[in-house]
């Protein structure tokens, strides 16, 4: 099994190529490339949330809060939240993340269960595209499937060094196919986990309708009234 330095350093690696062919081959955003490359990174550690104890939980949790609560507010501060609100909602954020959800990681999950599979990147990748802001879609898909690769690395890797060499012939660990996979041999862990693919299926398919709408009817008149006033004051300042 590889270590959390090994998959760090590997995700990681996998983000500045994800993030600089973007940047060199499409034409995407600086910004945009250099934040899709940390994602890959950090979600290169995230099948290790539902170890017991230890770094990959902490590591994992701990980065998991805090790019969460930057996306969580950016998403809020767009919506048009006082920055009072952006920092006590971030921080509120952070903290559930860091202690509550690890606490129910470490009490409710076990290590190779439904985490590593399949179902489970897709699931993480369908909660960066809900995360990200912004009115470009493909943007945020770009961010969403950075965090898909990162996660895909670390299951690929997992199944790899689950093979070894042995006296003479490669042999399978019967850790073997316990990663890259897409139903557990338990009921309720499937179950729990196709819920939650359902769910964030249906909310990434709604969601980017509901923006526009909200956008159209609360945003788009604040600016609108921002031009008009700016505009008077303009011609004033003429006269």
């Amino acid at each position: 099994m590889a270590n959390f330095k090994t998959h760090l350093t590997f995700s990681s690696l996998l983000g500045v190529g994800y993030g600089s062919a973007a940047y060199f081959w499409y034409d995407v955003p600086l910004p945009s490339c250099i934040l899709a490359g940390g994602l890959c990174g950090v979600a290169g550690m995230m099948p290790d949330v539902d170890s017991d104890a230890g770094v990959p939980l902490r590591e994992s949790m701990a980065f998991a809060a805090a790019v969460v609560a930057m996306m969580f507010s950016d998403r809020l501060r767009r919506l048009g939240l006082s920055p009072e609100l952006l920092v006590l909602s971030g921080a509120g954020v952070y903290l559930f993340i860091r202690f509550v959800v690890a606490g129910m990681l470490r009490r409710y999950t076990v290590h190779r269960g439904m985490f590593h599979s399949l179902p489970a990147a897709v699931i993480f990748s369908e909660i960066a595209f809900l995360l990200a802001s912004g009115e470009d879609v493909r943007l945020r898909i770009y961010k969403a499937g950075a965090v898909g690769l990162g996660y895909l690395s670390h299951l690929l890797l997992d199944e790899l060094f689950s093979i070894e060499w042995y006296r003479g012939r490669l042999r399978l660990k019967r850790s073997f196919g316990s990663a890259v996979k897409v139903f557990s041999q338990h009921f309720w862990p499937n179950l729990s986990t196709f819920a939650k693919l359902a769910l964030f299926t249906y909310l990434v398919l709604k969601e980017p309708g509901w923006m526009r709408e909200h956008y159209q009817e609360r945003i788009e008149p604040s600016v609108r009234q921002i031009h008009q006033t700016a505009e008077r004051l303009v011609d004033e300042v003429r006269r």
